[in-house]
């Protein structure tokens, strides 16, 4: 498959390098060009282009930049076309993204990356921790495999999403249309809490929209209050540790 990948942090690299490896026909780019694309993400075949030279015939595209970028990229995302499946693995963090008024006032957060893209996404790869995707992914079968939940309303989209979810090294839960992507943003128990796919769906079902925002809120908090001497880091696992406990 030829796959667009835009976006070159911690989860982007992490699908470069999975996706290409798996046998895939990856472009990569990012905003400052494709000269500052690492070398070692091209060692699998991928290849490094622009934002506009990336996505022309690719089949999927995954989008995975801060969400407060997502505008940016309508110009050229708004023109593929309707079979091109688009993946997104953005989510909110106002510390971050600053206020976006419409989400903050409910709207689902992948209803409105689609709306500002003026095209249909299917949301991905966005409640794991970057140290997980890139480290512990197992193969199909394995026990105690993490799960991960993919949402969007066209269901041959979501199987394609799934099918790349599973060849990165996790089971695949179909968590129904866009409108529903709420129960796998920051803040509910699905969220960076590294779970099979039996305890997904029960997560899934479980979460409680309107605390979730608070709860997403609390954790960052916590986080920054564990670094906020410059030199503390937490361990690898603290953040699924905090989510477990905040979010479940």
């Amino acid at each position: 498959m030829k796959i667009g990948i835009i976006g070159t942090g911690h989860i982007g690299k992490s699908l470069v390098r999975k996706l290409s490896a798996a046998g895939h026909a990856v472009t990569v780019a990012n905003s400052r060009g494709p000269e500052t694309v690492d070398a070692d993400l091209l060692t699998d075949g991928a290849r490094a282009a622009t934002v506009t030279d990336a996505v022309p015939g690719a089949e999927a595209v995954v989008v995975t930049v801060p969400l407060s970028a997502i505008p940016d990229l309508a110009p050229v995302l708004s023109t593929l076309p309707p079979e091109t499946v688009l993946i997104d693995t953005s989510n909110y963090y106002p510390q971050r993204d600053g206020a976006i008024e419409a989400i903050d006032g409910g709207q689902t957060e992948s209803l409105w990356v689609a709306e500002q893209l003026g095209r249909p996404v299917v949301k991905a790869w966005n409640m794991t921790g970057s140290h997980a995707l890139a480290t512990k992914g197992a193969p199909a079968g394995t026990e105690g495999r993490i799960a991960l939940a993919v949402a969007g309303d066209d269901e041959r989209a979501r199987q394609v999403a799934m099918s790349l979810v599973e060849e990165t090294g996790f089971d695949g839960v179909d968590a129904g249309p866009l409108a529903d992507s709420w129960r796998q943003q920051p803040g509910t128990p699905a969220y960076c809490t590294e779970l099979t796919r039996a305890e997904l769906i029960d997560a899934l079902a479980a979460a409680e929209r309107a605390r979730a925002p608070r709860r997403r809120d609390i954790s960052v908090a916590a986080i920054a209050e564990r670094m906020g001497d410059g030199t503390t880091n937490p361990d690898v696992d603290y953040s699924v540790r905090l989510a477990r406990v905040l979010f479940m």
